[in-house]
């Protein structure tokens, strides 16, 4: 794992910051203080964008996995290497999940 594992979007970040924001803004706008406003309408985008962003990196990996899991599976049946071939199809289901999840 690399250390910029912190600074990676993630969706759970991403939907703190978005409701957090939300929050803010809604006790700015009941209080009339607009810098509150701004700062809550500021965070809930932020929040937003992270949590997109997450979701998309997550259904381009589940891609990459079904992809890879699809080929390593064809080579062990191909080549008759039966664990090949089922972690191949291992792989290929996890990464059909992930995208589902992230659809």
């Amino acid at each position: 794992m690399s250390n910029s594992a912190a600074s990676d979007p993630s969706k759970t970040s991403g939907q703190y910051h978005s409701l957090k924001g939300t929050v803010v803004e809604t006790i700015g706008d009941l209080t009339g203080a607009t810098s509150w406003s701004q700062s809550g309408k500021e965070e809930h985008a932020a929040g937003e964008a992270e949590y997109n962003l997450a979701q998309a990196q997550g259904y381009v990996q589940g891609t990459a996995d079904r992809v890879e899991g699809k080929k390593d599976a064809i080579v062990g049946a191909v080549t008759g290497d039966k664990q090949q071939q089922a972690s191949g199809n291992l792989q290929h289901d996890k990464g059909a999940q992930q995208q589902a999840i992230n659809s």
